[in-house]
């Protein structure tokens, strides 16, 4: 599939989300088979472009293209502003949020209140479609409650409004992260527009990702959370759908080095002060994709141990140490029957 003249090469896609997809995560899920990967959202709020955490949000020196930032807000001529800010410092895709349930977004009618007022969600589509000479995509819900869905109707005005892609996830505001996810009005989507179309929401297998193609007839698949310390989730997909057959699972020995060159990048991206402590969850998911839901005392112990570690190198030692206690196992292939992930 495209996004305007970018071919995308994998028809798995990495979801934006705050605090964990930043650069280092992007590249990380690049090299491991997304097709695609898109920024934490950037504020629209001018007085925040120049805070410390936007700065490394729009952060893209040396990232694989197609370079996309997600922007958040609800004025109209303030997210204009905000993507000529953005495709100015590298960003070739400006992405528009309208599907954020959170409440500190959707108290400020961003994100995912924007489908409550369909008429200044598309104000702000054609705002950005005409300030930017690049494309412009939309990640939607299926509306602000089950009761009131209407991810079509927005659908269609955006594709009129100048949008090149709809990334659809299938609960509605109300719903958050919980509850069955609503493929069939995904379908319905993509059924009423002529742009690609990309299903979110529980996509945590190969098995999934082929399902939910078939039932939505959507052109890709997007990732978030099933990705968090399961990176290679993308290439697993990806073979999948490309030849009905999976990939060997990573090795220990392979998880312990995307581990460490992830943390690596981490650490040189954040400084050590606010590296290590960002890292911390990240560690934790790794972790847990290792040991499912059965870990052994070590394994624990490890957590607690990273969780109060402040020093890059000496969380980079316990992690070597914890492997290397595991040498026999290292080229052994990593159960990931019991790891829990949506």
């Amino acid at each position: 599939m495209h996004i305007g003249p970018y071919a995308l090469p994998h028809r798995a896609l990495v979801a934006p989300m705050a605090g964990v997809t930043d650069r280092p995560y992007r590249q990380l899920c690049k090299r491991l088979g997304a097709g695609y990967a898109v920024s934490e959202m950037a504020a629209s709020n001018p007085q925040l472009w120049h805070s410390v955490k936007t700065a490394r949000r729009i952060d893209h020196a040396g990232e694989m293209e197609p370079k996309a930032v997600q922007i958040a807000g609800a004025d109209p001529a303030m997210m204009a502003e905000a993507a000529r800010f953005n495709v100015e410092r590298g960003a070739q895709i400006i992405d528009i949020n309208m599907g954020c349930p959170v409440k500190k977004v959707c108290n400020v009618f961003a994100g995912s209140a924007l489908m409550g007022n369909e008429p200044l969600a598309v104000r702000i589509i054609e705002a950005v479609v005409s300030a930017v000479p690049v494309p412009v995509t939309v990640k939607m819900r299926t509306g602000v409650d089950p009761d009131h869905r209407n991810a079509v109707q927005l659908a269609r005005a955006a594709e009129s409004a100048g949008a090149v892609m709809i990334t659809v996830h299938g609960r509605s505001r109300a719903c958050r992260y919980h509850g069955p996810v609503d493929y069939a009005t995904i379908g319905e989507v993509k059924a009423a527009v002529r742009i690609p179309v990309v299903a979110n929401g529980d996509i945590d297998s190969p098995e999934k990702a082929r399902d939910v193609l078939a039932q939505t007839g959507a052109d890709a698949v997007m990732i978030g959370r099933a990705a968090q310390g399961r990176p290679w989730i993308f290439r697993e997909v990806d073979h999948f759908l490309a030849h009905g057959t999976h990939l060997p699972a990573p090795t220990w020995r392979e998880v312990r080095d995307v581990l460490l060159a992830h943390l690596d990048d981490h650490y040189r991206f954040y400084g050590e002060f606010t590296g290590v402590r960002s890292a911390r969850k990240h560690i934790a998911w790794y972790l847990q994709a290792l040991a499912g839901s059965r870990p052994d005392a070590a394994t624990e112990a490890l957590r607690q141990a990273i969780n109060t570690c402040e020093q890059a190198d000496e969380q980079v030692r316990l992690l070597e140490r914890y492997f290397a206690d595991r040498a026999p196992c290292l080229d052994n292939g990593i159960d990931q029957g019991d790891t829990q992930a949506s």
